[in-house]
């Protein structure tokens, strides 16, 4: 066993079982996998590179800011152009700007070293003999990454709430379509549409999730999770793709905008976030029939 092996472990709530491999697998006792998936989320999070993800993505919203309040008239078109009327606007402007790079960032970095972040490392396989089942094993790491991810969207959404409040405060939000409603209206709008764009992001997470199974080496899992979501947009942007286009996992992921009309379809947001449903169906099948079959060698 490396150096590396027993401070990755020492954190696990299995680690400590007395005895625990000699006495062979057993049923898990009540309330494990809480204590799994409780260890999961303080690796995930006590990671200095994780913390300054999230301390990276505080950023834009603050620079947007600044700089509108600094540089650009007051009215106009788009999100940009109602900061200064409303900060409100300046949620929904950094959300839009950390949709297509930042947050797959997030995704690709956590969701990439998920796994094979351990099997570099040479903690998965005795991870595996304590007893946990593979199975368990992966669903803890999944919520883990989705908490995280979770974390990321909202700390984008707080700082531009924070910045749009302290820059330009917050008012009544005038609506795309043209209707205007209380604030109290407008942040519950707010929280639906951050809540809709972690949803838009669980298929990545899948996708990120499955490729990490792959592989032993991190910094290709976050590469290919992050080189996957790049194509997948770029596809997107191709007209001549016509109605396949619709099936691309990152084709709704701004049509956050709908929450912002007087008249929310709900029935098409929900259509929107089955979509992320089949992809983490899919890949998260994947990830499972190649985690738990797969050889582990470290």
């Amino acid at each position: 066993m490396s150096s590396n092996e027993p401070a990755a472990l020492a954190d696990h709530p299995f680690a400590t079982a007395p005895d625990a491999t000699a006495r062979g697998p057993r049923a898990p006792r009540r309330g494990a996998f809480a204590r799994l998936l409780g260890s999961e989320l303080r690796l995930v999070f006590r990671r200095r590179r994780n913390l300054a993800l999230l301390i990276v993505l505080a950023g834009p919203p603050v620079l947007i800011g600044i700089a509108v309040k600094t540089s650009a008239p007051h009215g106009g078109n788009g999100f940009f152009g109602q900061i200064t009327g409303n900060g409100l606007f300046l949620v929904y402007t950094a959300l839009t700007v950390s949709l297509p790079l930042f947050l797959p960032l997030a995704v690709g970095v956590v969701a990439g070293d998920s796994i094979a972040g351990e099997a570099g490392s040479g903690t998965l396989r005795y991870l595996l003999t304590i007893p946990v089942g593979r199975a368990r094993l992966l669903a803890a790491k999944a919520l883990s990454v989705l908490v995280f991810v979770t974390a990321a969207v909202l700390v984008v959404a707080v700082s531009g709430l924070v910045t749009g409040w302290v820059l330009f405060g917050l008012r009544d939000l005038t609506l795309l379509s043209g209707d205007t409603v209380s604030l109290a209206d407008g942040l519950l709008r707010t929280a639906a549409l951050t809540l809709y764009i972690v949803v838009a992001l669980t298929g990545l997470i899948a996708i990120g999730m499955f490729i990490s199974t792959l592989t032993e080496v991190p910094i290709a899992a976050m590469a290919a999770t992050v080189a996957a979501t790049i194509i997948v947009e770029v596809l997107d942007a191709v007209p001549q793709i016509g109605s396949a286009r619709s099936w691309l996992f990152t084709h709704n992921w701004l049509g956050f905008g709908e929450l912002l009309r007087s008249d929310v379809e709900v029935r098409t947001l929900v259509g929107w976030s089955m979509l992320q449903v089949a992809y983490v169906v899919v890949f998260g099948a994947l990830a499972w029939a190649r985690f738990t079959t797969k050889d582990i060698t470290s």
